[in-house]
């Protein structure tokens, strides 16, 4: 299969995703089973795919952080992914030896740490929502190892939503069936080969900085936000 871009940026993947999630909505609902959707990106690249998916279904739109946990000699090379809660996931059981035990755990925890961080710089504008009972729609802008993808849908599964669903505009083949046991359906539009990097299918690829993605958060939830106490005008007269 070509190599050659596949969505135009962020938000047209994200209105090809749309379709799909729409088709498999209307599946259910012809079925009787009306649910509520709630989207979840995983910030920050998801936001941008996410947005115009909650924006026309009329849903909430959180996140779900989950960060990859990586060995400091190679950063970009995923060995584990972690959740702000603390769920975790390891590529591989061998990963580390048992006299490594400490080194695994303190990049655990490292890794936990930061994802708190991103949690609580994105949290004033996440909607008041649960996903207790809804169809939890976890998105991002594509899936390269799945490890993030994964634990952030075992940790949606642990807050008891009636259904967690995976989508992704690109993911190697090779994952497919892989992520179909983290979710109860799994909606990837295209799956390339050879793959390498999500960022060669995306005619612009930016990195999306947090002002940017915080600034999707707060138009879209607007309406859901708590609203900020209003200023003491008195004088103390």
């Amino acid at each position: 299969m070509s190599s050659a871009p596949l969505f135009s940026s962020r938000t047209d993947a994200g209105k090809q995703l749309l379709k799909s999630i729409e088709s498999e909505l209307a599946q259910l609902d012809a079925v009787g089973v009306s649910v509520q959707p709630i989207l979840y990106a995983l910030p920050r690249g998801g936001i941008p795919v996410a947005a115009p998916i909650a924006q026309a279904l009329g849903c909430p739109l959180d996140i779900i952080v989950a960060k990859k946990i990586t060995r400091p000699q190679n950063p970009e090379l995923a060995i584990g992914a972690c959740t702000p809660s603390g769920h975790v996931l390891w590529l591989s059981s061998k990963s580390f030896r048992k006299s490594q035990q400490n080194q695994q755990d303190e990049l655990w925890h490292q890794t936990q740490e930061k994802a708190q961080a991103m949690l609580a710089e994105f949290s004033p504008f996440r909607p008041q929502v649960s996903p207790e009972g809804a169809i939890a729609i976890l998105v991002d802008d594509g899936i390269a190892t799945g490890m993030t993808m994964a634990v952030a849908a075992l940790a949606l599964r642990a807050q008891n939503p009636a259904q967690v669903w995976i989508c992704a505009p690109v993911a190697p083949l090779e994952l497919i069936e892989w992520l179909q046991q983290w979710a109860d359906r799994v909606i990837v539009l295209q799956t390339p080969h050879p793959f390498l990097s999500v960022s060669r299918f995306y005619v612009e690829f930016p990195q999306v900085e947090t002002s940017v993605a915080l600034a999707y958060l707060q138009q879209h939830n607007q309406p859901h936000l708590s609203p900020q106490p209003a200023p003491d005008d008195s004088n103390g007269e």
